[in-house]
């Protein structure tokens, strides 16, 4: 991840919320994530989303040891995001720091009993759609995630814009609509944010989903960096 202008993702987070990845993945790589979905052999569990209120489509969690490419990826984002997570903690006044290195955060996890991994693939058809949610795990909450689009928007599908709200306190939600590229990430706030308001520093909470597909097929590779209970 050394051609990632670091500086600024850390000012868009600051500023709207989420930043873009450009080309985190290449067009042959996206294919392969997509096309593994079919092969059980990664998998720990498969979830139905319409089953549990979640929306329509569904998703599985990938399951210990990760497949190598998604491995490094994830320990690759880790340290840049863990700078940003670390400056988000102190101007917020809060104690908790997270280490340099993903594998010591994991160990933090593991030794409180959240052992199960938490990347996951997601599949939506027409009609299908994510409702707002959190990915809440445990007690141990990484503050950032990241997603990365592995479809073509406008070939492979119409509709499935990536969404985020803001519930900000004693205002109306704002909402942040991201469009992404085939390979593109974004990173976004898995619960709350600092926001710079006129009496300081205050948190507000996020959301984040998928509207519906309109035509065709989305598949999305989802990076979290806590693992769950």
């Amino acid at each position: 991840m050394t051609d990632v202008d670091w500086g600024r993702v850390a000012d868009d987070l600051d500023t709207f919320g989420c930043a873009v990845l450009p080309s985190v993945l290449d067009a042959d790589q996206c294919a392969a994530y997509a096309a593994g979905y079919a092969d059980d052999a990664p998998f720990r569990s498969r979830v139905v989303m319409e089953r549990h209120g979640f929306g329509r489509g569904e998703y599985r969690y990938y399951a210990y040891p990760l497949p190598p490419a998604l491995a490094d990826l994830r320990t690759a984002l880790y340290p840049p995001l863990a700078r940003i997570a670390n400056r988000w903690q102190a101007v917020l006044g809060l104690p908790e720091r997270y280490p340099d290195a993903h594998a010591d955060y994991l160990a933090r996890c593991h030794a409180a009993g959240q052992l199960r991994p938490t990347p996951l693939l997601l599949q939506y058809g027409p009609g299908d759609y994510n409702c707002l949610h959190q990915d809440l795990y445990g007690d141990h909450v990484f503050p950032l995630q990241v997603a990365v689009l592995l479809s073509r928007s406008g070939a492979d599908f119409s509709g499935g814009e990536f969404v985020l709200t803001e519930q900000r306190p004693r205002m109306q939600s704002r909402v942040e609509v991201v469009p992404l590229g085939q390979g593109d990430a974004v990173v976004f706030p898995v619960h709350t944010r600092p926001v710079n308001g006129t009496r300081g520093i205050y948190r507000v909470n996020m959301r984040h989903g998928v509207s519906r597909i309109r035509s065709g097929h989305r598949h999305t590779l989802g990076i979290i960096f806590h693992d769950a209970t």
